[in-house]
């Protein structure tokens, strides 16, 4: 029985190859006239969207995310473990979705309110918050850590940084 990974692995491996085969079989000028075509149509945009240490908070957690969501779910899927075992791998993994809604929901509300870019990290009690400003506004801060607040009824730490 061939499992959904197994699938999927077969298929994208399946179209990688079949990609390749076509490019090393295409001639020179036909390649040379997809690439020249593109370079012209596409437009090159300098500006960066995103702070760079935002972004490298993200993939950092987003990596330990997926390191911990592959560990509960291999625990789900391993027969020898105790139904026991596999309810608090569901619950784990469920609260992990939902701590990721919450950190989106909480970004997504200093961007509205402030206009500002943010990285946020709830562990347990605590939440960080990373600002991407080179304006250090200790209002903004506290603004900030009254929205967050608002959105939880027991006691949080939360911490606000600003980064440029």
């Amino acid at each position: 029985m061939i499992n959904k990974q197994s699938l999927w692995f077969v298929t994208l491996f399946s179209l990688i190859l079949v990609l390749s085969i076509y490019y090393i079989t295409m001639s020179d000028n036909s390649l040379q006239k997809i690439i020249g075509s593109q370079s012209e149509t596409l437009p090159v945009s300098t500006e960066e969207n995103e702070n760079s240490l935002l972004v490298a908070l993200r993939v950092e957690e987003d990596e330990e995310v997926l390191k911990q969501m592959e560990e509960y779910q291999s625990i789900l899927l391993d027969n020898t473990k105790t139904s026991e075992e596999k309810n608090t791998a569901y619950n784990e993994l469920m609260s992990l979705n939902t701590k990721k809604g919450k950190e989106q929901e909480m970004e997504e509300k200093i961007k509205s309110e402030y206009n500002l870019d943010s990285f946020v990290k709830i562990k347990d009690d605590t939440i960080k918050v990373v600002i991407s400003s080179s304006d250090h506004n200790s209002n903004i801060a506290n603004n900030i850590i009254r929205t967050i607040s608002s959105m939880y009824d027991k006691k949080m730490y939360i911490t606000v940084k600003f980064q440029a």
